[in-house]
């Protein structure tokens, strides 16, 4: 039975966390046996498969006292000690600080290490002590995971030759919608209401294209991430007497019907890795306007003019035209949105899961040898 162990801070509810907890009751079901090494326990976590096995490696309740350095060793050792007690055939570290940590404590062994990227390197892997542990550990990974090519190509040859590009997949709720007969005269977005994903662009756009289009709103779905951005979006709704037309609508749990009763789908990030609001818009059948934001997610799964509309980041004016322009050709919008909903063929979960079966399956073989 080959054994695939997956390397997080938690399981509680994110994006990342989402996939390994899919990834790994799929490999269950399979017939693998599968470990999820976490550092702490969350209150609202995703569920497992019975036949996953979770580990804690994080921290002990005795560690809590001790200084930032002890802890950093401390996580690596109860890591090593992990992969030395169950011996997985492939180790797969998910986030940032998490990729450094299985390098490190799969040291010497000879335990296979995949490295994955899920956010824009610019900007979180290139600070002075990213440099020095990619310099150091990266070459020792037998391979990677990237979501974009835009992701892929911030590394050195050495770890790209390896690697492979895998999107995320889109829960199969956004599949296959029902949108109304008579749509909502609306704009719609959904993510957490946080900074980089420019919200207050959006605002600032909307009250423009209430001007030309009066009888429009804005929507925007999402909890509050709790740095503000709600605060500036309250106060961008005020100074432009705009409480009629734009709704702060708050996290919904029905967003697969929320969503399709709007018109067009804005997405207006500033960076993302590979953001999955804008692959359920596109699940969805929504016309889409969104930024063409770093490292590539959007313009990795769309083609300007052809299944949605790339903008350049942090560019107003070409909001305000797009949304106009996808109100007002109304046959545009149509077409954007059935092509958009194609992406179902490539990013639906057996789909996603089979690349990453035959990813694993060739690193266990050994076709990547452990660098």
């Amino acid at each position: 039975m080959k054994k695939i162990a997956f390397h997080l801070n938690c399981l509680c509810q994110g994006g990342a966390e989402r996939v390994v907890s899919n990834l790994a009751n799929q490999f269950a079901q399979e017939g693998y046996k599968v470990y999820i090494a976490t550092e702490w326990y969350d209150k609202n976590e995703f569920e497992l498969d019975e036949r996953v096995t979770r580990v804690h490696v994080g921290l002990r309740e005795e560690d809590e006292k001790k200084n930032r350095i002890t802890k950093f060793f401390l996580r690596i050792k109860y890591l090593r000690e992990f992969v030395k007690e169950y011996q997985p055939d492939v180790l797969i570290p998910f986030a940032h600080r998490a990729n450094y940590r299985a390098l490190m404590a799969a040291g010497n062994s000879n335990v296979p290490v995949i490295v994955c990227c899920r956010t824009d390197p610019t900007g979180h892997y290139d600070h002075f002590s990213d440099k020095v542990q990619i310099k150091w550990l990266f070459p020792k990974a037998s391979g990677a995971v990237f979501q974009t090519t835009g992701q892929r190509d911030f590394f050195k040859p050495y770890l790209q030759n390896n690697s492979t590009i895998i999107l995320n997949p889109i829960n199969p709720k956004y599949f296959g919608v029902t949108h109304p007969a008579v749509k909502e005269k609306s704009v719609v977005h959904h993510a957490r209401l946080i900074d980089f994903k420019n919200q207050p662009m959006l605002c600032r756009a909307f009250v423009r294209v209430h001007e030309k289009h009066p009888d429009y709103v804005l929507k925007i779905y999402g909890p509050d991430s709790k740095d503000g951005t709600k605060e500036i979006l309250e106060r961008i709704i005020e100074e432009n007497n705009a409480k009629d037309y734009i709704f702060l609508m708050g996290g919904s749990d029905e967003l697969e019907k929320e969503i399709p009763k709007g018109e067009v789908y804005a997405f207006t990030s500033d960076w993302e890795g590979l953001p999955n609001s804008l692959l359920e818009a596109m699940a969805m059948g929504m016309p889409i306007v969104a930024t063409d934001c770093p490292c590539g997610g959007p313009r990795t799964v769309m083609n300007n003019e052809e299944n949605g509309l790339l903008i350049p980041i942090k560019n107003e004016d070409a909001l305000v035209e797009g949304l106009c322009r996808l109100i007002e050709d109304k046959e545009l919008a149509k077409r954007l949105g059935q092509e958009a909903a194609k992406i179902e063929e490539i990013a639906n979960g057996k789909a996603i899961f089979e690349k990453w079966r035959v990813y694993l399956d060739k690193v266990i073989a050994g076709e990547y040898p452990k660098g």
